[in-house]
Parts: structure tokens; sequence; C-alpha cells
């Protein structure tokens, strides 16, 4: 899952960005309005996490244009504001929150945007992206953060090609160095992992699929 967050205050910003990360999330950080959209225009996020007041564009605008505009991420917004109907359910969190409180409605986002089950199955592999676990003909399958984002990815895909860039954009952020060889690396991790017979195929010049 990829997650942009949104906050003008650096500390605040880079402490829900750590704990996303612990998470298994990849997050980038955006510190005021105009580089929100920016972002959210040149990368595909699954949830957004937006400040409400934030400097040069205001968080609602931001919100405004994520909502009209091409991109399809979940928005959850943080706001100071007290009064109950100032919020609307599931898309507002009030401050100062639980960082757990955070988490869980991230990841109840994530899951809205844009996958209809938890539960993927593909042959004898089954994923279940709700507890980030994978198994194959029952027997499961201990995958790092990293690992479950590539097989989740091509999973959705639903045999699809997906080529190492578009595949970097959904499971690392902006921290990790885009012309390192992390995809295919970890690619071959996973491959080993999985076993038997083989279910990621490269597609010469193209990236891999499922």
């Amino acid at each position: 899952m990829r997650i942009l967050v949104v906050e003008d205050h650096a500390l605040l910003a880079k402490t829900i960005a750590q704990g996303l990360r612990d998470a298994g999330m990849a997050v980038d950080i955006a510190g005021d309005g105009a580089s929100a959209i920016e972002s959210a225009t040149l990368t595909r996020y699954d949830v957004v996490v937006l400040d409400r007041d934030l400097p040069v564009v205001h968080g609602d605008a931001v919100c405004a244009a994520l909502v009209s505009g091409p991109s399809d991420a979940r928005i959850l917004m943080l706001t100071a504001a007290a009064r109950v109907d100032d919020r609307v359910a599931g898309l507002y969190l009030p401050k100062p929150f639980a960082f757990e409180e955070l988490l869980a409605r991230v990841r109840t986002l994530g899951r809205r945007a844009p996958a209809p089950s938890p539960l993927v199955v593909r042959g004898d592999l089954v994923l279940d992206t709700a507890r980030a676990r994978a198994s194959r003909d029952g027997h499961p399958i201990e995958l790092t953060a990293k690992e479950f984002g590539l097989l989740e990815a091509l999973c959705a895909a639903d045999g699809a090609v997906l080529s190492a860039e578009e595949l970097f954009e959904r499971v690392w952020d902006e921290r990790t160095d885009p012309f390192s060889n992390v995809v295919a690396v970890t690619m071959g991790r996973l491959r080993r992992k999985l076993g038997d017979p083989p279910l990621i195929h490269t597609v010469p010049g193209r990236g891999y699929r499922l």
C-alpha cells in the first residue's frame, strides 16, 4: 500500500510516516497543499493522509482537487476542529489522535481502494491482504513487507504484465533510489519462497506477470 502524508509540521509528518512504514507501507511526504496535489498527480496512492490546515493551498481545496481529479486515493483528513458537525464519517480524524487509530483508519481505507475482498485466491496461492499473510497449497509463506507488496500487486493485475517501474511505484516510496535493482532482487527472493512450479513469469522487455 502506498500512502501520501500531507502535513506542514515536519516532525509530526516524519513520525506518522515512520509509523506507517513500520507497518509495512510505502510512504511519501508533502509539506504543503500545492506539493500534495503535484505528488498525487504524478503518483498513484492508495490513501492520502491530509492535514486540513495547510499552507499554500488549504486542505479542503486539496481534498476537492484530488476527488475531482484523476486520483482514486481515499482521503483521511486530520483536523483540529472540535465541532462534531465538521466531520464526515470515515473521512476525518480529529487532532490529537492516537497513532493506532490513524493506522486502523488507513488500513480500512486502503482495503476500500480498490480491492473488494481481503482474500485473494490464484490457484493454490492465497493472499490475506488484511493480515499481510500468504500461503500456497495450504502452507504458510513467510514474506517481508516488500515481497508481499510485489505479490499483492501482481495478484491485483490478474494476469496482466506489470513493468519493474510500475512495481517500484506501487511498493517502494521516494526514499528508494529508482535506478537501483531493488525490484529484481526482491522478485528473486519472492520467487524462491513461492517454490515450484513457478508462479511469476518474466515477460522479456516488458516486466512480470502472475
